[in-house]
């Protein structure tokens, strides 16, 4: 079976290659930097943000009050004692913040930039458990090809980025484009001219806030709202679509960090009839926890229904640079969905290769 989406999909590799190269930050103008934190209300962000403008080191917060005088060291003060760190200061805060920088909320950062969104992957082998060829019975039958199936060797690789068109003076709150394509490649089954077995497009817009608050131990560093609509942009009988409204709470704690999406899909049974059950199988949010260690990277999502009794996990393991900013990349799933394609299909899954990012490295 021959697909027409390898030159769709080839085309847009190099895209993302294109667009992985325009990730590399740009240096702010002056003037533009030193508007922007003219708008910040804190006194110890503006001149910490000053300093970043200007290449120098932050400086230290004032207090309002005169230091006291020091007084003349006797032979017992001499020694020097080691001084226990102090809590960060905002300016090293925000510094240190995962989603600051992933979503630029620094009030230095450019108001209109490209980044990386989602993992930007190639994993040149993806094996599964089991295969979904019921949705290809009636192409192969209508090919009169008996031997018609899908591997469970498969490659597979992802294209993401984010773009923002708007942001207010202090960068705290944005407008952001952002496109996911995740492609999933019968590369190793020959028989069937290594057909693209399924793409998933996911084109969004979002409105994107830092609220900035604190509690339990966690700062609260992202709010978003936006519209989602996922498609594999097929034809009957293999067609899968759906739009959502999605909601994005981030909040961190050092290195770990808790993502919440709960979502409203807001078209319908009579709207779609592609695949009308969709959220008793994906639910109606999901939850990711991202935990950065010695430059690895740990990520476990879980979502689904509990109603129906169905969901999925995908747990994520990067490693440090290999090969430039290439890092290694694997990846297990269990449960329904993998694919939009499958999304009533339950499966488990493995993958391997290569990605440019995690989810707080965007």
């Amino acid at each position: 079976m021959t697909d027409p989406m390898p030159a769709l999909n080839s085309a847009a590799l190099c895209t993302a290659l294109l667009l992985a190269a325009a990730v590399v930050p740009t240096n702010s103008h002056a003037q533009d930097a030193t508007q922007a934190c003219a708008a910040i209300d804190d006194d110890q962000d503006r001149l910490a943000c000053y300093d970043r403008a200007h290449g120098r080191a932050p400086a230290l917060a004032a207090t309002g009050a005169p230091l006291p005088a020091l007084p003349s060291p006797s032979p017992a003060m001499r020694a020097p004692a080691a001084e226990s760190p102090g809590p960060a200061s905002p300016a090293e805060s925000l510094e240190t913040s995962h989603l600051t920088r992933a979503w630029s909320f620094n009030p230095d950062s450019e108001r209109y930039l490209i980044k990386l969104y989602r993992p930007n992957y190639l994993a040149p082998v993806r094996w599964q458990s089991r295969t979904n060829d019921a949705p290809f019975e009636p192409l192969f039958g209508a090919l009169n090809d008996g031997d018609g199936e899908v591997d469970k060797v498969e490659a597979a690789f992802q294209i993401s980025f984010k773009t923002r068109v708007w942001a207010s003076n202090d960068r705290r709150f944005g407008a952001w484009f952002a496109y996911t394509q995740e492609s999933f490649w019968q590369l190793y089954n020959g028989d069937n001219s290594s057909p693209f077995r399924d793409t998933n497009y996911e084109p969004e817009l979002k409105l994107v806030w830092q609220p900035k608050r604190s509690f339990a131990g966690f700062d609260w560093q992202l709010l978003s709202l936006g519209y989602a609509h996922q498609s594999n942009g097929r034809a009957d009988p293999i067609s899968r679509s759906w739009d959502r409204l999605v909601a994005e709470i981030g909040i961190e704690k050092g290195d770990f960090a808790l993502l919440l999406r709960p979502w409203l899909r807001i078209d319908d049974a009579t709207s779609d009839t592609d695949n009308p059950d969709i959220t008793d199988y994906y639910g109606y949010g999901d939850l990711t926890a991202v935990y950065k260690r010695g430059g690895h990277s740990f990520s476990l999502m879980g979502r689904g229904n509990p109603v129906e009794k169905k969901g999925a996990l995908r747990l994520t393991w990067m490693t440090p640079p290999l090969i430039g900013p290439l890092r290694g990349y694997v990846v297990g799933f269990t449960g329904y969905g993998d694919t939009l394609l499958d999304y009533n299909f339950k499966q488990n899954a493995v993958s391997a290769g290569l990605a440019l990012n995690d989810l707080l490295d965007r």
